[in-house]
């Protein structure tokens, strides 16, 4: 049976990554993957993936992506994952396992060079100075008495 085919790394890498360092990134996750799932039996099977498609699909999941993200949450990549996962189930399991780990090791590239939540602040290269501002006697001397005060209490 042909292999199914999985996007290739030129193509599925982000624009700001260059295709070279899209394709070293790919073969890291590659590696780590390997190393986290040595035997076809570590990687998921098909009603995994199934089910991981339809906890996405219920109400309470739905609910959190409404409430966090104003809209619904989308289960497309989970349909894609089993639907996938269904394409290579009648390949040799060590074949299979080679197929998983590409196509994971592509998505792992691709969420790494990515937009993150973590592109939305600018590293400081020094501290602010002055901060926080020095507290002057009568300040340090009331939040002395407070916390004397409050173990007193307790």
């Amino acid at each position: 049976m042909s292999t199914p085919s999985t996007s290739t790394p030129s193509s599925s890498s982000s624009s700001s990554v260059p295709p070279e360092q899209f394709k070293a990134i790919v073969r890291q996750e590659e590696d780590r993957l390997r190393k986290m799932h040595p035997t076809p039996e570590d990687i998921p099977g098909c009603m995994t993936v199934f089910d991981d498609f339809l906890k996405c699909n219920l109400l309470g999941n739905q609910f959190r992506s409404l409430w966090r993200y104003g809209q619904s949450a989308n289960c497309t990549t989970k349909l894609q994952d089993f639907k996938f996962c269904m394409s290579i189930a009648r390949l040799e399991p060590d074949e299979k396992r080679e197929v998983w780990i590409q196509r994971r090791a592509e998505w792992w590239a691709r969420r790494r060079t990515g937009v993150s939540s973590e592109n939305v602040w600018e590293a400081r290269g020094e501290p602010i100075k002055d901060y926080p501002p020095p507290m002057d006697a009568e300040t340090l001397e009331a939040l002395r008495v407070g916390s004397i005060q409050s173990a007193t209490i307790e």
